[in-house]
């Protein structure tokens, strides 16, 4: 157990018997009155934001979480096989740990990182940008590359994204993971 005073940004906590990370922190001394904390949780589980104030000097439950080195080997039905890149013990995580929105960049081979709690894993995080095959698309246009427009293309894993329309088939693409758009040709 903390207190609320101790708290920082990154530390997680346990609220409401969830799991939750510490994105944003606000320690408020007013001129009248007892100080107060306000901070802002994300629950590692779901990704819900959350808005929490304490009164100065509560309690909270600390949560020491451990984030580990994986390489992803694998997708079977609605398990995502992962390595340990030291220990070399595999570990299967369920849609609930790799959520759509990061299941889409996970390619063979890819070094991410799986976040436990204490045996248990609880989340999975790829790198902020990946560089990815294009598999189908319509033909590019020579010369066609201020107009601003753009047309949809496959990736090796499966995503559609939006490009210029002067990407073609067998380009390798820098993709943002976080908002899931094209940034460049690698």
């Amino acid at each position: 157990m903390i207190s609320t005073n101790d708290m920082r940004p990154g530390q997680a906590i346990i609220f409401e018997g969830r799991i939750c990370l510490i994105t944003q922190y606000d320690r408020v001394k007013p001129g009248k009155g007892p100080t107060f904390v306000r901070a802002m949780l994300k629950d590692i589980a779901t990704g819900q934001a959350l808005d929490k104030t304490w009164r100065g000097e509560q309690k909270v439950e600390l949560v020491i979480l451990e984030k580990r080195p994986h390489q992803f080997l694998y997708r079977q039905g609605d398990e995502f096989h992962f390595m340990d890149m030291e220990s070399y013990d595999q570990v299967a995580l369920g849609p609930d740990q790799v959520p759509p929105e990061i299941a889409r960049f996970l390619r063979e081979n890819m070094e991410v990182v799986v976040t436990f709690h204490g045996p248990k894993a609880l989340s999975v995080e790829v790198p902020a940008f990946v560089n990815l095959k294009v598999t189908e698309t319509a033909p590019g246009l020579r010369g066609d590359t201020v107009s601003g427009a753009s047309k949809p293309a496959t990736l090796e894993t499966g995503t559609v994204i939006q490009v210029p329309l002067f990407i073609n088939e067998g380009d390798v693409l820098k993709v943002d993971t976080r908002t899931g758009t094209y940034v460049t040709r690698a």
